[in-house]
């Protein structure tokens, strides 16, 4: 029995010190301190023997456990740091290769046009105004002279969140919001913003957009000063040799009203962009109505003034040559790379 333990001990041993990785390792645990393993047979068979030699081989044998076991253990730790130390060596950085160059990222059509406008409407002493998105009817609707039943609520279809909560259909709230806020006038302010509409999606229509609105209140505020404004904004933004031409059209929250239009870049010759016309439509606007004043705290018959609104999205359309909206929304890098020197 005695040669038969040291022979185990010594094959134990040579098969731990020849175990290359934790799994060769994990093999020679199991081959003799598993449930089935030669050493835990040879424990399990001492009651096989005469009595007085069972002290003594059992004392053997659990030395020989132990021994095993801080083999076992030591050859683990070792097996691990030379793992971490070739993990480290594969990861090495070289700290003398040159440096990756960063992709630098592009202007979105639609951001470079919210900041121009900005630019263009701030040199003019304008200030930015803000509102929230998701707006009560009062503030979308009625204190704009849209009335419950109005048919020009029609124009808009809205999201309703509950009868008198409703994600903004325009950024014409904040006029509102504002008059209320800095009573008395003078007012002269810009909000854009997002906007929500129930659109089904195509080449000009989305669920959400971007809209910029406008407004001028004071005493003696005049048309003529509306379109001097607008036309400085065309210019500024497409070019100045751009023709402006404003046209009758209707809102219920000005009075009177007009779409404005820009010439076509074609020269008015008529192309696909203006289908024919030589003009584009690029936003509308209109002396604010005496009911929208009267609702906001304002004497109609002392203080006048004008708004505007436009579309983020159709401004960066026609001023960039983009015919389809969708392409704004999609992030497409191939696409956006186009506008990397618009945007530095």
């Amino acid at each position: 029995m005695r040669l038969d333990i040291e022979v185990l001990r010594q094959t134990i041993m040579e098969a731990i010190e020849k175990a290359g990785d934790p799994e060769a390792l994990e093999e020679v645990r199991r081959r003799y301190l598993g449930r089935k393993g030669e050493l835990t047979m040879a424990l399990r068979a001492l009651g096989e023997l005469p009595p007085p030699e069972r002290p003594r081989v059992g004392e053997r044998l659990n030395a020989l456990k132990v021994e095993v076991e801080e083999a076992l253990t030591r050859k683990g730790e070792t097996l691990a740091r030379a793992m971490e130390e070739a993990r480290l060596m594969a990861e090495r950085v070289d700290v003398l290769l040159p440096g990756r160059r960063p992709r630098l990222g592009y202007g979105h059509p639609i951001r470079l046009v919210w900041d121009e406008i900005e630019e263009i409407f701030l040199g003019m002493g304008f200030t930015i105004a803000e509102g929230p998105e998701i707006e009560l009817d009062r503030y979308n609707f009625e204190a704009l002279n849209f009335p419950p039943e109005h048919p020009a609520r029609d124009m808009q279809d809205s999201f309703y969140i509950t009868s008198t909560v409703l994600l903004r259909t325009h950024t014409s709230p904040v006029q509102v919001r504002t008059m209320e806020a800095l009573r008395p006038a003078p007012i002269r302010i810009i909000a854009p913003g997002r906007v929500y509409r129930r659109d089904a999606p195509d080449a000009s229509h989305s669920l959400l957009f971007h809209q910029v609105e406008g407004l001028v209140v004071d005493e003696g505020i005049t048309f003529a000063d509306l379109k001097g404004t607008l036309v400085a904004f065309a210019r500024a933004m497409f070019g100045s040799e751009r023709e402006v031409s404003f046209r009758p059209s209707f809102f219920p929250f000005t009075e009177p009203s007009a779409e404005v239009y820009i010439s076509c870049s074609c020269g008015k010759g008529g192309c696909r962009v203006c289908k024919g016309s030589g003009w584009l439509e690029i936003l509308g606007a209109g002396a604010v109505h005496p009911n929208v004043l009267a609702v906001s705290g304002y004497d109609p018959e002392r203080f006048t003034g004008f708004a505007f609104g436009m579309g983020v999205e159709r401004i960066a359309l026609l001023k960039y040559g983009i015919e389809d909206m969708r392409l704004l929304f999609e992030n497409d890098l191939r696409f956006l790379a186009q506008f990397a020197a618009e945007g530095r």
